[in-house]
């Protein structure tokens, strides 16, 4: 159970959000909102939901790559605290056109992102490059909020979050998956995976999840398959938290998938509500498990089960 914070327990603060693609940051704006803190936003062109100009108290909007501008912004506004909030199309930005170049990046954005695709200690993983701009913010005075801080209610808790159970062949797929996904974290490749029969259909890498299921589907049109996504190993929870939405499941049903299973206390669940109801609608189980509770599975024919609430009676 999350504590629960008000705006009559403490003092109201300025929090920025820098934001991205997705639902995410209006939940972040609507949860300040509701705390009573002021809302600045640096909104990305392209990326960011129009609905945020209503909840903000101010927002700048900023291409993708105007890294200093969005950091003179915050400090323009005195902001202390700063939430990373949103998806942010990397394949886009290197990979379609001219690369990241025709996205005008400004002076800031080539000294803290540049450097990591020409120093050869670097990379252009997306651990490298967060924390990079974590500690650009940080030399400026401001502190990067992890989720836990700003709006725990967002994360899954542990159980069946729909009233679908899992089926005992769902559950070997999801214990085959998660091993397979977690090392994948661990190399900062990617954090989604399909399975079925215990087989790989595909991996996510910089193309993001929505197109791991949309190839998933092309792969096995007579469906059935698990999306499983997972932490990283040692995930940092002020940026590239694992989320799932509305739209996660949509494309899921669409695909022909049946569950998914994502790692509970580090998935955001966007839309919480109507994601479960149209979950719920389409007959597509979602489970939040404890990584430990996986960890501990075989799959052989004694393969234990995390607790008889995932497994479907029949």
């Amino acid at each position: 159970m999350h504590t629960t914070d008000t705006a009559a327990t403490r003092a109201r603060r300025r929090i920025g959000i820098l934001a991205g693609w997705g639902g995410f940051p209006v939940e972040v704006a609507q949860r300040l909102r509701e705390l009573g803190d002021e809302v600045i936003v640096s909104a990305l062109i392209g990326h960011a939901d129009r609905r945020l100009e209503e909840l903000a108290d101010r927002i700048k909007w900023s291409g993708v790559l105007s890294l200093g501008a969005q950091m003179r912004f915050f400090m323009r506004e005195k902001v202390k605290h700063v939430v990373f909030a949103g998806k942010i199309f990397k394949d886009r930005i290197l990979y379609h056109g001219g690369g990241w170049t025709t996205h005008f990046p400004d002076l800031a954005c080539i000294r803290i992102v540049g450097a990591s695709f020409v120093t050869k200690t670097k990379d252009g993983c997306d651990d490298t490059l967060l924390n990079a701009l974590v500690a650009a913010y940080q030399k400026k005075g401001m502190e990067v909020l992890p989720i836990t801080t700003i709006a725990p209610q967002m994360l899954a808790e542990e159980g069946c979050l729909t009233s679908r159970r899992l089926t005992r062949s769902q559950q070997l797929d999801i214990a085959f998956g998660w091993k397979i996904a977690r090392q994948m974290g661990g190399l900062d490749i990617g954090q989604s995976m399909t399975v079925k029969d215990q087989v790989v259909l595909g991996v996510e890498a910089v193309e993001g999840t929505d197109a791991l299921i949309h190839r998933t589907g092309e792969l096995c049109p007579r469906g059935g398959f698990t999306l499983v996504k997972v932490a990283k190993p040692n995930q940092d929870m002020r940026f590239d938290v694992p989320t799932i939405g509305l739209k996660t499941v949509q494309r899921v049903v669409r695909a022909g998938g049946s569950a998914i299973a994502i790692e509970a206390g580090r998935t955001i669940i966007v839309d919480r509500k109507a994601t479960l109801e149209y979950a719920n609608a389409n007959s597509i189980t979602i489970v939040a498990i404890a990584a430990p509770e996986l960890e501990k599975l075989r799959l052989d024919n004694g393969s234990s089960i995390p607790g008889p609430t995932f497994l479907d009676a029949a």
